[in-house]
Parts: structure tokens; sequence; C-alpha cells
């Protein structure tokens, strides 16, 4: 009997996770131009291959900045493009599901080239969050979100995390 109640809960769960990851025609009907909407949409993007703490903490700080956030996901051929052959590590279903598990994470969707731009016109997020790496006027989209009137947020890292430093230390483990 308990082994057909975790059973159930999971599958639950796995639905309610599933139903945060949704292509970006949807998101655009649900927030974009023309939709009448009542939250402040917080947007931000990355690869998130391996998910560590600084991640974690980046986006429950994005997630308070309104109402809801959704996060873009490079593609896999996106992320070998900008970081070589043998990323990712996780492939783009992986890393949406896990993105979308998080609590802090309202929609999950991805995007097929380098940077989030289309997306973000789309989207046309009140908030464009980015990580402590990025000056405001570096960060893609500012200048649209901000012409919109909207507002861009570079949030501080936290020290020591990256998923650049995981590898390496798993690369130095292994030999």
């Amino acid at each position: 009997m308990l082994f057909f109640q975790l059973e159930c809960s999971m599958s639950k769960l796995s639905r309610s996770i599933l139903d945060k990851i949704r292509p970006a025609s949807e998101l655009e009907k649900q927030f974009g131009l023309g939709s009448s909407r009542s939250v402040q949409v917080v947007f931000t993007n990355g690869c998130f291959d391996i998910l560590h703490k600084g991640h974690v903490t980046y986006l429950e700080e994005a997630r308070n900045l309104g109402d809801l956030l959704i996060v873009g996901v490079n593609s896999d051929d996106s992320v070998r493009r900008l970081k070589g052959p043998e990323r990712p590590l996780n492939s783009t279903q992986d890393r949406l599901e896990v993105l979308a598990s998080l609590e802090s994470v309202d929609y999950v969707t991805w995007f097929e080239e380098d940077t989030p731009i289309e997306l973000i016109q789309k989207i046309r997020p009140d908030c464009l969050a980015k990580g402590g790496d990025w000056k405001i006027e570096q960060i893609v989209g500012s200048t649209e979100v901000m012409g919109w009137g909207g507002t861009v947020r570079s949030i501080p890292f936290v020290e020591g995390r990256s998923t650049t430093r995981l590898i390496e230390k798993a690369r130095k483990k292994a030999t």
C-alpha cells in the first residue's frame, strides 16, 4: 500500500514539474505583448548544466524581484557553441526538469540561439536578471527591457561556486 501511495505522489510531483516546462510560444501568449497580465514577470537565462548552490541562491534572489520567475535555458547545441564540444553534461530536457523542480522557478523554457534576445522580446519581462559577472549594460536584452519601462538587475554570485569549477574539480579527482 505504501509503495502505491508513494508512486501516486511521485507521478503528481512529476506532472506539476512538467507543467512548468513550456515552449516560448505559450509563454509569449500568456505574458507577451497584448496579454493582460497582472503580475510582475522576472526573466533570467543560462546553461544551468550542473545545478549548484550558486544557481539556487541566484534563482531565489531573482524570483524575489517580482511575482513570478521564468528561466530560459540554452539548448544543447547552444551550450556546445558557447562552452565547447564537451558540454553540456546534462541534456536540455534534464536541465529543464531539474530547474522546474525548484520552488523559486515558475516556468522554464528553452532557446536554440546563442542569446535569449528573441525570447526576451516575446515574453517582455518587467525585470531581467543575470548573475553578478555581468554588468547591466552587457546583459543581453537590457536595452530592450529598459526601453519598455522594465528593470535590469545583476545579482551577486555566491563566491567559489561555478559549474566550470565543479567540472575541473571532478576531472582532477578522476586522474
